[in-house]
């Protein structure tokens, strides 16, 4: 499913920090197949507001924290399976490791699923110090800025100062190392926009981290999240 050659040193950026855009991960018939089929079942509600981010989206496990377990798998489709396979694959974790410079062959990884809805957004943050990689991966089949939900690079803690915009289509994807000065966002999704914004993010941890999504002892509701 994911083709692993697209991930190789050379695409790694250095300025503002260590980041990387990689299109192309899937052939046209499973890029097509992934996005009629991105999952609607079991999302939670994220929100925060006023403290070190403000964020608003929907989150659903695929690979649970440090594990090689598909959540619900029963409700995903053949592409998804596949996907989730891939992901958990040796063979993934040892092309990132190439890619980044990073040993990121044994470290925990969990993958979740996102959709940002209207009014949906996440600012601008560097990733938690327990992070060392997160390769994100989306799967609009089309989509308009104009509508938001794109990913930002930022120089520095400023929504202005963008250095690259990632939009979130289908086989687009970012990879970002985890440092101080690792800021990016996601633009708010404007409300009326007919579609979610929807993505995946594989996040790979230092050793004895917890999930930062899936905290012990969470109990939030789960709810399925509209077919638009």
């Amino acid at each position: 499913m994911l083709d692993l050659s697209r991930l190789t040193p050379a695409a790694m950026k250095t300025h503002p920090f260590s980041w990387a855009e990689i299109g192309s991960l899937y052939s046209v018939e499973d890029a097509a197949a992934l996005a009629a089929s991105f999952p609607h079942d079991h999302f939670k509600t994220v929100s925060g507001y006023g403290g070190e981010k403000n964020y608003d989206y929907e989150a659903r496990a695929l690979v649970a924290m440090g594990t090689h377990t598909i959540a619900f798998p029963e409700e995903l489709s053949e592409a998804w399976l596949s996907l989730a396979q891939d992901l958990v694959s040796a063979g993934y974790r040892e092309a990132l490791s190439q890619m980044t410079g990073i040993d990121l062959r044994t470290v925990p990884m969990e993958v979740n699923v996102f959709h940002y809805g209207p009014g949906a957004s996440l600012g601008a943050h560097p990733d938690l110090p327990d992070k060392l990689v997160t390769h994100i991966l989306y799967f609009n089949e089309s989509w308009d800025c104009n509508d938001g939900g794109c990913l930002n690079i930022l120089h520095r803690n400023d929504p202005t100062a963008v250095a690259a915009e990632v939009e979130p289509l289908v086989g687009n994807s970012a990879v970002l190392v985890r440092s101080d000065n690792s800021w990016h966002a996601v633009t708010p999704v404007v409300s009326g926009c007919h579609s979610s914004r929807r993505s995946l993010t594989a996040t790979f941890y230092r050793p004895g981290s917890p999930s930062s999504m899936w905290p012990t002892g969470d109990s939030t509701p789960l709810h399925g999240y509209p077919r638009a």
